[in-house]
Order: structure tokens, then C-alpha cells, then sequence
């Protein structure tokens, strides 16, 4: 029998061998073949086995993975999903910068079994990366101590009667080179061979298994040579009968590899700084309200439904909403916009973002690991590893790349003896070094990660929050964007637009008064509307009396001994109020756009109206434009009708939009649009965009909306406004160009060094490369690539 069933919770190779094992020891199983890409196993089984047998194999397992039927929700128990996403997300668990074994973690901080890099902190742990940086800068200066004088020693030899060989002969000399290279090669640049010796039995060839070979052949060579010298021929020899040693290149070379890993080290903590300077905003205490009584309590004790108070200049400990008072809040750090916002009872405050110089109290609604800054956190940490396709290149010719190197180091050393000048060997042997230290690949494994890191935590200041690298390859590459209306074009939320007078003896502030007092005893969104725009007007509301709603027309009361009735066409009716045939048209002219209308009769009177819609984010027009003036087609869909999506898409020049859309319509629409070649990015913000969303090139999640919009999401923006779509756009620009240039410098220094190393101008110029040149331009591409992906910082997005 043969089943195939869905698998969740696999990221990488390793999870996917990791489940087949253990699929494959239920007892029963013949075989068990896991495809990582669809998140499917096909079992092969001699007799039919229940799927609950596989479910507690996987819970024995760890219950890190969980098996169901095709088409079903995983059944992974809350308490072990919380434990599972604890262990990956942990401090002390550790990934290759490389990702050879695509999101494999790993325990210990050692290094990569593939590539050989140094494992870095899944999170960006400062101490951590400190630590490594202290610890590799030690060796280096304690290289830089012992491998100098056998530097000075080896170059002596140039100066004519070297009055070194007046304290004694070359050949001792030779020996003191040996024992000041021993500290250099068994402690400060040990780890290299080591790495080197990895790759070669796992035959995962990378850049230490070329510096591992050159630095070996030349420190064994020169060994042997003081030991053996007999053994060698005369060319070998200097005039004196000792044999030439190199190890001033095995030593200057390692110690030239060392730096490279010290400035990298310390670069690889700037390209994170942006998760630290995202952590660093994270309060750690806050100020509880219980019975009245004030405490300072740790930030993990607080609970959901705890009322805190938050002074001024304070950060706002957890997300939650305003529940007395105001103030204004500089959010600055998570939206990247520098005004701060006006905020008051009943408004939603994030977790880091700091108060302005009124106290409130605020009821927590989501702590710990549900705030938006720890969910930007892990959004920035898992998008930094993430790999962009681009990368594919760089490892796929990483993977030719070393073993073409050493066939050429070994033609190099062959054409040399046999064709070369005298000494041949001696020049054989050098050029062969120097093909293998100067090819070393490692600026072209960088290329990638370095970029997309920096790319992303740029991204996060921003108020773009990138889920993997793949968005920002696809976003540079999108030729069209659907957007939704409600909540991404406009505000999404009812507004007021407009209050209008008819009655001469009523001004607007008078009329806005009446309405926001009488509207302040009914809990209706659009009541609620119109009470907060009388607020945010500085309107003083009375109390009112007599107030009762009367159904599918309006609401009346007494506000200041005045008769009111608030409502619709029927309400004025009801309240025996005339409306003529001018107030008509005119509130017909707003009926038309899909606008709310309510009439406002003062002792059977009609006084005025209030004009409620959807209002246009103030930012839609500009960033719409912006798009198009970059060749990017804007299409709006709308649930909404015919009328209404008509007056938004004149108002901000759209020329392509459609009306009545449900989701499936949403969907449909994506699905063409791609038949016909097109690369599309869809924003939206609720729960109807999701599948479309999902299905996109790149979807695009307002972070004002729901939570399973910014899950179907490759990109949430936080302040949650089409200007965040223009950042994110030119973020994915620069980021695209920077990993092309570095994956450029990259390759055309290997593909200009090598025949340099190799000796292919000494025919004409004479020139030839030493192994110790080589080494220092090998370290300083690294270094290259680094300090152009750190350019990224400071590019402007907006």
C-alpha cells in the first residue's frame, strides 16, 4: 500500500531526512520518500497503518514536525508548537551565514561542516558576536607577534651582507623561523586546517580547503627541507647550502586569512545592528495599576487585560489600547515616519514607540512574543536568513569552483617545472601556492547573505517588514500591483468628510456640536465617528436626554433644551421635518461616491448634514503616481460598489479598477494577470485578500490589518500606507543592483587573479604574483563585498 500524507514544520534537507527517518522505523513502513518542496511523505507500507500511529512517532519525536491527511490542518498541539518555535528561535542556536544546508541550526557556536564559515546567533545576540570578534582579534595579534619576525628574517636575505648571518648562519635562521611559525600554525590559524581537513573528507570543498593546501604544501615543504636539505637539488639552495623555506608565506598567509575573518567578524555584527537597535528599543519594566495602587513590575509579569500607566517620555511597554487620557506617540522606530501621532482614549499603542509629555493609562492586550516588535524582531531575524534565488549562482559555482582551482594549481606547477626558468621547481612550487590562496571563493559566498542582511534590517527602520529574501528579488522584477480599496487605499474605517449647513442661524462648529452630543449616547461605528471627530475638532459635548435610536432611520434626543433628530431620508420624515428639493441634490451629490448622509433637524427644523465615507489615506495619490512613474500598472479591486470604487479611482487617476470583487474574483484576477506574463504584487489588508495574497508574486500586508492577511504575506507594512509600497520597491532595487555588484567584484577578481597567480604575464612584463600579495588581495575581496553590502545603510528608500 502506498499513502501520501502532508508534513509540517520542515524548513531545510536536514528536516526532511530527519522526518523520513523517522517515518521510515515505524514498524511496518517499507519505505518513506520526503518531498521537502510540497511538505509531502509518500509511505510505502507492507499493510495498511493508521495515520495515528505516524502522528506519535513524529510526538515521540519532539513534536517539532506533524503528519495529516492531504488538504487537512495540522494537529500539532499548542504547548509543543510553543515549545518547537522556542527551540528554533532561541539564543545558543546557530546558523551558517551560507546557508549550505539551506535553514539547518545548529547547537554549538563551531563551524559549518560544509563551507567551514563560522556559525553565527539565529538571534542577534551582541554578547555572542562580541565574543567571537574578542576571541579571533587575540589570535590575530598573537599571529601578528611571531609571524613579523620570521617576516624580517625571510626578507633579510634581499640585503646584501646580511648582518643576520654575522650572529649565525642561514641554516639556523631557518630553524628560528620554525619555531616562531609553530604558534601561528597549531594555535592562532589551527582552525583553518581543521576546516580545510572537514571539506575534504565530507568533500565539501570551499575557500579553507585552498587556503588549508597552499599554507600545508608551503610550512611542510620548508620543514622538510630543514630536516632533509640533502634531499634536494641544488636549485632549492641558496648559496650558503640551505634549502629556501617559505615560511614566511605559510605564516603572513594565514595571518592575511586571519584578518579577513577579524573585519568580517566585525562587519557581521554591523549588517545585524539592526535587530540590536530593535531590541534595544524593547523596554524591560513598566508601571502596573492595581486597585489604584502603582508598582514597577518586570515586562514579562504583565498579563493581558493589566492596566498600566505610561509616563511621559516613557517607551509603551506591551500593544494595547489607551483607556484614559492622551498624548502623542513618537513611532518613529517601527512606522519610519518622524511626526508623532496624536493618540486618545481608545486608540492602539505599540510596544518600544515613546510617549510624549501627557501620562495615560493603557490596557495590555498583547504581551511577550505577540507585540508588534517581537514579531518585527523575528520577522527581520528569519528574513536574514532566508535565501534570495540569486543566490543559486553563487553555489553553484562555488561547487565547480575548487575543484577546477586545484586541477589548475597542479597544470600551473606542471608547465612551470617543465617549461620554466631556473629555478623551475622553486617557481613551480610559488605559482602553484598562489593559484590556490588567490581563488579562494569566500567573497563570492558572501555576495548574497551580506546584502539581503542589511537590506532587510534597512527594511525594518523603515517600516518595511520583509518575510524572506525571495520578496525582494520578486518585488525588483513586478510590473503590476493590485491594490485593495477599503484599508489600503483609504483609511478603512468611516470618517467624517463633511459638515454642511442649511440653516443660516447655525454655524458649522454649532451644528457639529449638536451632532457629536447627540451621537455621544449610541454605540454605532458611524456614531462613534462623528463623537470622535467633534473631539478631535476641540467641540464641547453636552449631555443628552431623551435619546432612544429608532431602527433603520436614526437616532433623537434633547441636547442644550433643543429637539434633535438625527438620521436618514426617513428619519426627517418621521420627525415631521421638510427636506427640499436643493438639500436633496445636494446630498445626493455625495450619495453618488458611495458617501453616508445624515440629516440634522433642530426643533423640526432641517439644520445641516453630516457627510461619513471612507477617506483616502492622505498618502494613496502620491504613492500611486510615484508607482506608475516607474512603469508599474495599478489596478484597484473593491467588494465595494460600482459607484464608490468609480469616485476613488477618478480621484487618485486610476484608469484600471473593478468593483463587486469577492475573493475568489480577487483571486481569479491575480491568476490572469499572470497567464498573461505578468509579474503582480497584490496589497491588502483583511481577511477577503488572503488567498489572493498568497497566490501573488508578492504579497504585499498592510500592518493596520488582520493578522491572516500579514501571514499570506511575503512584505507587511507597518505604518500600513501605499507609500510603504514605493520604500519597499526601491529597497529591492538597491538591494538587487548591491548583490549584483558584489557578486560581479567577485567573480571577475577570481577570473582576473587566477592566470596572474599562475604566471600568464611573466612571458610579456615578467610579472608574477607572490602567495602573500595574493593572500592580502583574497582577504581585502571579502572585505570589499562586506563594506559595499554596508553601503545599503545609508541609501535613502523614501
Amino acid at each position: 500500500m502506498k499513502h501520501t500524507y502532508h508534513v509540517h514544520g520542515m524548513t531545510c534537507k536536514g528536516c526532511r531526512n530527519h522526518v523520513a527517518q523517522t517515518l521510515s522505523k515505524v514498524q511496518g513502513v517499507v519505505n518513506a520518500s520526503v518531498d521537502l518542496e510540497n511538505a509531502q511523505a509518500t509511505i510505502e507500507m507492507a499493510s495498511h497503518i493508521a495515520i495515528e500511529t505516524f502522528q506519535k512517532a513524529m510526538e515521540e519525536d519532539g513534536g517539532a514536525y506533524s503528519i495529516h491527511k492531504l488538504g487537512e490542518q495540522p494537529k500539532t498541539p499548542e504547548v509543543k508548537k510553543e515549545k518547537a518555535k522556542r527551540k528554533r528561535t532561541g539564543t545558543g542556536t546557530f546558523y551558517c551565514p551560507m546557508h549550505c544546508e539551506g535553514d539547518k541550526t545548529y547547537d554549538k557556536p563551531s563551524d559549518c561542516p560544509v563551507c567551514g564559515m563560522d556559525l553565527v546567533p539565529l538571534q542577534a545576540d551582541a554578547s555572542s558576536e562580541e565574543n567571537t570578534y574578542k576571541k579571533l582579534l587575540k589570535k590575530f595579534w598573537i599571529a601578528i607577534g611571531f609571524t613579523l619576525p620570521i617576516f624580517f628574517i625571510a626578507m633579510s636575505e634581499m640585503i646584501p651582507n646580511n648582518p643576520l648571518y654575522d650572529v649565525m648562519e642561514q641554516k639556523w635562521w631557518n630553524w628560528v623561523q620554525f619555531a616562531l611559525s609553530i604558534p601561528v600554525v597549531f594555535y592562532a590559524t589551527w582552525m583553518f586546517f581543521e576546516r580545510a581537513y572537514k571539506s575534504i573528507k565530507t568533500w565539501n570543498l570551499n575557500m579553507f580547503t585552498l587556503i588549508g593546501i597552499g599554507a600545508s604544501v608551503a610550512w611542510l615543504f620548508s620543514v622538510f627541507g630543514i630536516l632533509f636539505p640533502d634531499f634536494f637539488p641544488v636549485q632549492f639552495k641558496t648559496d650558503s647550502g640551505a634549502v629556501h623555506v617559505y615560511f614566511e608565506a605559510a605564516t603572513v598567509i594565514l595571518t592575511l586569512v586571519l584578518m579577513g575573518q577579524v573585519l568580517e567578524a566585525r562587519a557581521h555584527s554591523k549588517t545585524n545592528s539592526a535587530v540590536k537597535e530593535l531590541l534595544k528599543i524593547a523596554p524591560n519594566k513598566a508601571v502596573r495599576v492595581v486597585d489604584g495602587t502603582e508598582e514597577e513590575v518586570a515586562i514579562d509579569k504583565i498579563e493581558k487585560g493589566d492596566i498600566l500607566r505610561v509616563k511621559p517620555g516613557e517607551k509603551i511597554p506591551v500593544d494595547g489600547v489607551i483607556t484614559e487620557g492622551q498624548s502623542t506617540v513618537d513611532e518613529s522606530m517601527i512606522s519610519g515616519e518622524p511626526i508623532p501621532v496624536d493618540k486618545m482614549q481608545d486608540d492602539k499603542v505599540s510596544s518600544g514607540t515613546i510617549n510624549g509629555n501627557q501620562s495615560f493609562l493603557m490596557k495590555a492586550e498583547k504581551v511577550g512574543s505577540e507585540t508588534l516588535l517581537s514579531q518585527i524582531i523575528q520577522m527581520v531575524n528569519d528574513a536574514s536568513r532566508s535565501r534570495a534565488p540569486i543566490q543559486k549562482l553563487a553555489d553553484t559555482v562555488s561547487g565547480y569552483f575548487v575543484p577546477v582551482v586545484v586541477i589548475i594549481s597542479l597544470i600551473t606547477f606542471a608547465v612551470w617545472a617543465i617549461w620554466g626558468p631556473e629555478p623551475a621547481y622553486v617557481f613551480a612550487l610559488v605559482n602553484a601556492i598562489a593559484v590556490l590562496i588567490i581563488a579562494c571563493p569566500c567573497a563570492l559566498g558572501l555576495a548574497t547573505p551580506m546584502s539581503v542582511m542589511v537590506g532587510v534590517g534597512k527594511g525594518a527602520q523603515n517600516g518595511v517588514l520583509i518575510k524572506n529574501a525571495e520578496a525582494l528579488e520578486k518585488l525588483d522584477k513586478v510590473d503590476t500591483l493590485i491594490v485593495d480599496k477599503t484599508g489600503t487605499i483609504t483609511e478603512g474605517k468611516p470618517t467624517v468628510e463633511k459638515i454642511g449647513v442649511f440653516a443660516s442661524n447655525f454655524s458649522d462648529s454649532q451644528i457639529l456640536h449638536f451632532i457629536a452630543s447627540l451621537n455621544s449616547a449610541s454605540e454605532h461605528p458611524l456614531a462613534v465617528a462623528t463623537v470622535k471627530y467633534g473631539k478631535q475638532q476641540r467641540i464641547d459635548i453636552s449631555k443628552t436626554e431623551n435619546f432612544s435610536a429608532v431602527t433603520g432611520k436614526g437616532v433623537e434626543g434633547t441636547v442644550d433644551g433643543k429637539k434633535l433628530d438625527l438620521g436618514n431620508a426617513k428619519m426627517m420624515e418621521y420627525a415631521n421635518a421638510t427636506i427640499s428639493a436643493e438639500m436633496e441634490a445636494e446630498a445626493q451629490s455625495f450619495q453618488k461616491q458611495g458617501k453616508t448622509v445624515s440629516y440634522l433637524a433642530i426643533n423640526g427644523e432641517v439644520a445641516g448634514y453630516v457627510v461619513i465615507g471612507d477617506k483616502v489615506k492622505a498618502t494613496s495619490a502620491k504613492a500611486i503616481k510615484a508607482l506608475q512613474d516607474k512603469g508599474i500598472a495599478v489596478i484597484m479591486l473593491t467588494g465595494d460598489n460600482h459607484d464608490t470604487a468609480q469616485a476613488v479611482a477618478s480621484e487618485l487617476n486610476l484608469a484600471d479598477f473593478k468593483a463587486g470583487m469577492l475573493p475568489e474574483d480577487k483571486l481569479k484576477e491575480v491568476i490572469k494577470l499572470q497567464q498573461q506574463g505578468k509579474v503582480v504584487a497584490m496589497a491588502g489588508d483583511g481577511i477577503n485578500d488572503a488567498p489572493a495574497l498568497a497566490k501573488s508574486d508578492v504579497g504585499i500586508a498592510m500592518g493596520t490589518g488582520t493578522d491572516v492577511a500579514i501571514e499570506s504575506a511575503m512584505i507587511t507594512l507597518v505604518k500600513g500606507d501605499l507609500n510603504g509600497i514605493v520604500k519597499a520597491k526601491n529597497l529591492s532595487h538597491a538591494v538587487m543592483r548591491n548583490i549584483k555588484q558584489n557578486l560581479f567584484f567577485a567573480l571577475i577578481y577570481n577570473a582576473l587573479g587566477i592566470p596572474i597567480a599562475a604566471g600568464l604575464l611573466y612571458p610579456f612584463f615578467g610579472i608574477l604574483l607572490s602567495p602573500m600579495i595574493a593572500a592580502l588581495a583574497m582577504s581585502f575581496s571579502s572585505v570589499s563585498v562586506i563594506t559595499n553590502a554596508l553601503r545599503l545603510k545609508t541609501k535613502s528608500i523614501n
